[in-house]
């Protein structure tokens, strides 16, 4: 493999984007060594970008909020799914943190997608203190993400 270097500052970076901006145009043939290339090219500039711009979780009721208002879902539907309108109204003023009964409740119902592969998303339950789990982030359909 030619030219191929570590990605170490923003400089790398940009070097990197502009050596694989080509194979989106002209995508390489599978089994080549420029389809090598790119493969190498894009899991180094993934790497940096993972380590230098790490993206914080969303926080569960903004995350809830986005996906209502992309799907067009009202507080009356969200509370068919949690069982009592003041129940969805106090999650969604924050009085009520989510339960992983109440994230069961909204999966099963609206198909909102958990992370496929942990190393690359965010943690979904993080445990209170009596080791009672609460949610730290949720996960919106692939539909939803432009």
């Amino acid at each position: 493999m030619e030219n191929i270097r570590p990605i170490r500052t923003d400089d790398d970076l940009s070097w990197a984007l502009a050596e694989v901006e080509p194979y989106f145009v002209t995508p390489p043939a599978p089994g080549t060594a420029e389809a090598d290339r790119f493969d190498i090219l894009t899991d180094l500039i993934e790497a940096y970008e993972d380590r230098q711009y790490p993206i914080q979780a969303p926080d569960p009721i903004d995350a809830l909020v986005y996906f209502m208002e992309e799907t067009h879902k009202t507080t009356s539907e969200l509370s068919l799914v949690l069982g009592s309108r003041p129940r969805a109204s106090e999650v969604l003023s924050r009085k009520r943190r989510l339960s992983l009964d109440m994230i069961r409740k909204i999966h099963d119902a609206w198909k909102i997608k958990a992370p496929r592969h942990p190393a690359r998303g965010f943690s979904i339950l993080k445990p209170y203190s009596d080791q009672r789990p609460v949610v730290t982030s949720m996960w919106l359909p692939s539909s939803s993400v432009t």
